[in-house]
């Protein structure tokens, strides 16, 4: 291990201790002043079905999913499960009740502060930093690590792990494949938001049910050992034999992963929630936070049980991406025929991601400037495809590494916000 790894791990370990209590805390309290509201599923369904708006309600929530349901969803929960054990995996549930509520604060405070450029409407956490605490430095800092971890980061985990996954079954080039992803990648988000939503809206609900289908059929094939399943996830999440070694780790591997593929916390649900001209702020928390439960206890769920139906246990890799283990799975329960059904739900899951994170890069370049020249947006988009073809060729654990980095960074900063202006919620 060369020193530079050593030192992203332990920087990645000390930041995501204090993102760590401060989730926990954030959660309890913001639990508390808003009585619970991450549990009135009924109103978070009359949100989903409600309409109005330049976009709907349907069409944000499905861009929002598609930023969350990305390969974290899949390669993110195996890399949990390696790291932290099963577990994990209810530390990734537990921070999913906590997490909900702070993403409905992150939405109230994007809409309250969002501002208007013609048409248009730009929010989230960079403008209720500068508009609401009066701090446009810090506001600009945040927008700038989200270029770098969506652009320069996210995006490239998601190319990489579409190449891992093409090129375990087919002889191709990593360069052939990098370039193929740029190139769909531009006709995808050439057209802005509008079409970006577009393709949202399509591409999310049958990825979704492509997945979800092929995890209960995993399931039925093992009902006889769910049980022993959940038991083990409980055991593990509570084995305090080795509290500092073992125990706490685990906690933040699964709140981490849990970040990681709900983006609660990050503030990322805020800035496609300030897109639309909707006025009514509750309604588009609790159609947000209704894709917290849809990307977590349900995507993520539906992997962690492919997964610990398995015989996950059995593999000592180097270079860890995570899906070799989502990988292994696959073909276990559906021998051959499993390489395609997840090559095809990476493939989704990863464009889906890359559409959208390429929108929140774009949404915080615009931070800087009140009137923006298009010939930048098209630099952006230029480098937005430079990067994709890059990812397809770097080390995986150097991806992950760096994106955990600073997306504990980036909800540091978010939770810091959000307590100082907790009376405008």
């Amino acid at each position: 291990m060369f020193f530079g790894d050593i030192m992203v791990s332990f920087i990645n370990r000390f930041i995501w201790l204090f993102v760590t209590v401060m989730i926990l805390f954030s959660g309890v309290y913001f639990s508390f002043k808003l009585k619970g509201i991450q549990f009135r599923f009924v109103s978070m369904l009359r949100s989903f079905f409600s309409s109005g708006g330049n976009v709907s309600s349907f069409g944000l929530l499905m861009t929002s999913l598609a930023g969350r349901i990305g390969v974290g969803s899949i390669a993110g929960v195996a890399l949990s499960i390696y790291v932290g054990g099963p577990g994990s995996i209810f530390w990734m549930w537990f921070s999913t009740f906590l997490c909900a509520v702070i993403t409905y604060v992150e939405v109230v405070l994007g809409v309250k502060y969002r501002v208007s450029r013609g048409s248009d409407f730009y929010g989230g956490p960079a403008y209720y930093i500068r508009d609401g605490i009066g701090n446009r430095w810090l506001g600009g800092l945040f927008s700038i690590l989200v270029i770098i971890s969506y652009v320069g980061c996210f995006l490239s985990i998601q190319s990489n792990t579409i190449t891992k996954s093409l090129v375990s079954v087919f002889p191709l080039s990593r360069y052939v494949i990098g370039f193929c992803i740029a190139v769909i990648t531009f006709f995808c988000i050439y057209g802005g938001f509008k079409r970006i939503v577009n393709v949202s809206e399509k591409l999310v609900p049958v990825m979704s049910l492509i997945y979800i289908g092929s995890g209960v059929v995993a399931c039925v094939m093992n009902y006889d050992i769910l049980g022993s399943v959940l038991v083990d996830i409980f055991k593990s999440a509570f084995n305090v034999r080795s509290f500092f070694g073992g125990f706490i780790p685990m906690v933040i591997i699964g709140i981490q992963r849990g970040i990681f593929s709900n983006e609660a916390g990050i503030g990322t649900s805020s800035m496609v929630a300030s897109s639309s001209d909707i006025s009514d702020y509750s309604k588009l928390g609790l159609t947000q936070m209704f894709g917290i439960y849809i990307t977590t206890l349900i995507i993520c769920t539906v992997t962690a049980f492919i997964l610990l139906t398995s015989n996950y246990g059995s593999f000592d890799l180097v270079d860890v991406n995570g899906i070799e283990f989502a990988h292994s799975a696959f073909k276990f329960h559906f021998g051959s025929v499993g390489t395609y059904i997840l090559l095809v739900s990476v493939i989704l899951f990863s464009f889906s991601t890359i559409v959208t994170g390429y929108y929140y890069g774009e949404s915080s370049f615009y931070y800087f400037f009140d009137r923006i020249n298009i010939k930048y947006i098209y630099i952006l988009r230029f480098v937005t495809l430079v990067i994709l073809f890059l990812g397809c060729v770097l080390p995986s654990n150097l991806l992950w590494g760096f994106v955990d980095v600073i997306v504990g960074i980036l909800v540091l900063i978010n939770l810091y916000a959000i307590w100082v202006l907790r009376d405008k919620v």
